[in-house]
């Protein structure tokens, strides 16, 4: 009996939908899919203090401006064996799914890909307009007003 009441408090704690791998390919027909929005990317990690506290805050920018066209993408630079740790941080936040997990070969060529002026330092925002191309990065803690301006301009 307690075995069982230990599984299904195990199989309660864990959510059960799974963070979707991204390479550079999805992440390159991930932009692409959403071409006629304002594509707000958000990478985080559950060991960045500042990405705790700025996931939700984007959450509720989404849900704030999603019927004027913004959309946001969360990409969780946890290493692969933390997935159950992002996706229960996600899961108490009340993020809507899907959100994606960084999987890629080589992560320099990846953040030189995706912007040669990114470190790979988190929190990383990346603002695309409504053709999917990249118009502005915000790098490290960044207020939530200046975000939401540069989105605004775009949409």
């Amino acid at each position: 009996m307690k075995l069982l009441v230990l599984t299904l408090a195990l199989l309660a704690a864990a959510p059960a939908q799974k963070l979707i791998p991204l390479d550079e390919a999805a992440y390159t027909r991930l932009i692409s899919s959403n071409k006629g929005k304002v594509t707000l990317v958000s990478f985080w990690a559950t060991w960045c203090v500042p990405c705790r506290a700025e996931v939700p805050q984007l959450v509720q920018l989404e849900k704030r401006l999603q019927d004027k066209g913004l959309k946001l993408v969360l990409i969780s630079a946890d290493d692969v064996d933390s997935e159950v740790d992002a996706r229960r941080f996600l899961t108490t936040k009340n993020v809507p799914m899907p959100s994606y997990q960084k999987v890629v070969k080589n992560d320099d060529k990846f953040i030189e890909g995706l912007d040669p002026k990114w470190s790979g330092a988190l929190p990383a925002l990346f603002l695309y307009d409504k053709t999917g191309k990249k118009v502005k990065s915000f790098v490290g803690e960044t207020e939530m007003a200046a975000i939401e301006a540069a989105v605004k301009k775009l949409l």
